[in-house]
């Protein structure tokens, strides 16, 4: 079969395509017939480091590879049919359509196995493969925080700084579904993009610095990687407030521990697997078949185009998430 293999650090450039054995599941694994995956910052953090947050670097290569990738095929987020099932496989059987993320990686290749157990469901009828490719990294990532982290509640206001990227996208939907008032920060070109979402104001951080105003939230959700800053936006949060460091850094590991000591405003730190929870992606599933979470995808790219894919996501200018179609 076909696959795409990162074997070192670098641009784009460094994915090559290679013929390799198609993979046999394990006793607790299916065999999926991948139809679609997608790049995400996860996928870029593995091929090229791109959006490691400050100070995590070191922590990083101890998790991803010192001096490349440790797994070789990269791709975090899988959409495609069950070809097999292992023996020991109770949830799932050939023939239906799932999609999940997880660790395992593996998704840049025309199969990939997966444990049937974590982030990992049946495509609800309404949603294509292509659609499908596009949610479980940004909507997982975004219901965590705001959901459980956070336990956002009707009438908060709610702030998320990066609202057009491809964790922002969820993060306005959740927010206005769980009846927040919500503030999205995104650039001018994207302002009716994100009110379309469901922000009830959107603020042009090209004309505007909202710390700058004396407007306070009870939630600010920072997907800015490089520039999260509690300190800066403190002053913004309403007592008791969160900050939601979702690209944060070393600085806002150290601050979350603080913040839970001292009580008041709090930095709150994490994601990464701890996102990744079947619960949430089963009420994720209900939401996109009653309609009221929409999978945005802003471009498809075909799997033999997957460097070009990567360059434009690095790019940083895509809105919402980016699809490969094999």
């Amino acid at each position: 079969m076909k696959a795409v293999i990162c074997e070192k650090y670098g641009p784009p450039e460094v994915l090559k395509f290679k013929e390799i054995d198609k993979p046999v599941p394990k006793d607790n694994e299916v065999l999926i017939k991948v139809d679609a995956t997608s790049v995400n910052a996860a996928d870029c953090n593995i091929r090229g480091l791109t959006y490691i947050p400050t100070g995590l670097g070191l922590l990083d290569k101890l998790m991803l590879g010192f001096k490349k990738p440790k797994i070789a095929i990269i791709g975090s987020v899988i959409a495609g049919k069950i070809e097999a099932i292992g023996k020991d496989v109770k949830l799932f059987k050939p023939g239906d359509r799932v999609y999940g993320t997880g660790p395992e990686l593996g998704a840049y290749a025309e199969y990939a196995c997966r444990s049937e157990v974590g982030a990992f469901s049946k495509i609800p009828e309404n949603i294509s493969f292509e659609q499908a490719a596009t949610i479980p990294y940004g909507a997982l990532t975004a219901f965590y925080f705001l959901h459980d982290k956070a336990k956002i509640t009707k009438g908060q206001k709610v702030l998320i700084n990066g609202a057009s990227g491809g964790v922002g996208v969820y993060a306005v939907q959740f927010a206005h579904y769980f009846g927040a008032e919500v503030t999205g920060v995104c650039s001018s070109a994207n302002i009716e993009f994100v009110k379309f979402l469901g922000a009830h104001k959107v603020i042009d951080y090209t004309k505007e610095d909202f710390t700058q105003s004396s407007q306070k939230w009870d939630v600010i959700f920072d997907i800015v990687v490089g520039k999260t800053s509690f300190s800066k936006y403190k002053k913004s949060l309403n007592p008791k407030g969160y900050y939601l460091a979702v690209a944060g850094g070393l600085i806002d590991m150290l601050q979350m521990l603080w913040t839970s000591i001292i009580g008041g405003k709090k930095v709150v730190f994490g994601g990464g697997t701890e996102c990744e929870k079947i619960e949430n992606f089963e009420f994720i599933n209900k939401l996109l078949v009653e309609g009221e979470l929409k999978p945005i995808v802003d471009r498809s790219f075909p799997f033999d185009q997957i460097v070009e894919a990567h360059r434009y996501v690095e790019e940083g200018h895509k809105k919402g998430n980016i699809a490969v179609i094999m």
